[in-house]
């Protein structure tokens, strides 16, 4: 039994266990917690919305984990509170999850001002946990001022993510080539700034070289605001050379964003996007619960998958048995 009240009044004190027990509630897919979920994250909403929401991506090897918990400690050192909302992938066998992340960020594990949530990101689209939105709400409220969140770097996860953080930094590897290898247009269109990671040793000809084209790919694009240039950054995470440069690309953007008045109309329309995406899983739900739905799904799966009727039929006759029972 989940006494949400006590539950709520707990995030609020920062105490650890409270979160922890608050991100399960809302993880949870029982439809008994759902209820419960609402009514704690409407409890907590006023006391949200006051942190820096940062995403994190990069092609796997990119070194996303170390420059997290290595950005994560300059962080605390410097008297924040960090939320580091880890992405795992699952499989999609079995539904079992590495979550390594608090393996990978030890140090930063065992940093009392610093929450580490790995999540496995299960079937939703882009491999982002389906309540990551919720649970930065829920840190927000427990007093970490800076939250990120890593994603697995694969496939649409990058464009998920942008979607709910508000400064987008993507990770490169040094020794991009002629042809920007590895880099795909779409992603950098939604930097906010891009970091070439170990910039170190025999890597930092490579990674003045990749950088200085990544600058030129970035004049060619269209700017995602008139009020940001997005910067082509060098670092290392290994070493921990370029982590204040890369915060201070941040701190600058958010400044420039607030003073333009974009950084809260961006707020309110992934609001408003969050708002559509739970109404749209919701109806998927219904729908598939639907007595009438369930009485035709295995002929229709049968048929499609016989050939014998097409997609595009067979979920009309779907649609057509679940408007019977509205």
């Amino acid at each position: 039994m989940f006494k949400i009240h006590d539950i709520a009044e707990g995030v609020k004190q920062g105490q650890m266990r409270a979160l922890a027990k608050a991100i399960t509630l809302i993880e949870s897919r029982n439809l008994d917690h759902s209820l419960a979920a609402t009514a704690l994250l409407d409890e907590l909403l006023p006391c949200s919305g006051n942190s820096i929401r940062i995403g994190i991506s990069g092609v796997p090897g990119v070194g996303k984990s170390t420059f997290i918990e290595v950005l994560g400690l300059h962080l605390t050192a410097s008297g924040h509170k960090v939320a580091v909302l880890a992405v795992d992938p699952s499989s999609q066998r079995s539904g079992g999850s590495i979550l390594g992340d608090k393996t990978r960020m030890e140090m930063l594990s065992r940093d009392p001002q610093a929450f580490i949530r790995p999540s496995p990101a299960g079937s939703t689209l882009g491999g982002v946990a389906r309540k990551t939105r919720e649970t930065m709400l829920l840190c927000e409220a427990a007093g970490y001022d800076v939250v990120m969140v890593e994603t697995v770097g694969v496939g649409q996860s990058e464009i998920t993510v942008a979607s709910m953080v508000d400064f987008f930094m993507l990770l490169q590897l040094p020794g991009a080539g002629d042809e920007l290898q590895g880099i795909k247009k779409g992603v950098v269109e939604i930097a906010d700034a891009i970091l070439i990671n170990k910039a170190e040793g025999e890597n930092r000809p490579r990674a003045e070289l990749a950088r200085q084209q990544y600058v030129n790919a970035l004049h060619l694009l269209k700017p995602k605001s008139a009020h940001w240039s997005v910067p082509a950054l060098l670092c290392s995470a290994l070493h921990g050379e370029g982590i204040e440069q890369a915060w201070q690309a941040v701190l600058d953007f958010r400044e420039a964003m607030k003073a333009s008045g974009e950084f809260e109309r961006k707020r309110r329309m992934q609001a408003t996007d969050w708002m559509w995406t739970l109404v749209m899983e919701d109806l998927k739900v219904l729908f598939l619960r639907d007595p009438n739905v369930l009485a035709l799904l295995n002929e229709v799966l049968t048929a499609v998958d016989r050939g014998v009727a097409t997609p595009g039929a067979a979920a009309r006759k779907l649609l057509d048995a679940f408007k019977k029972g509205m």
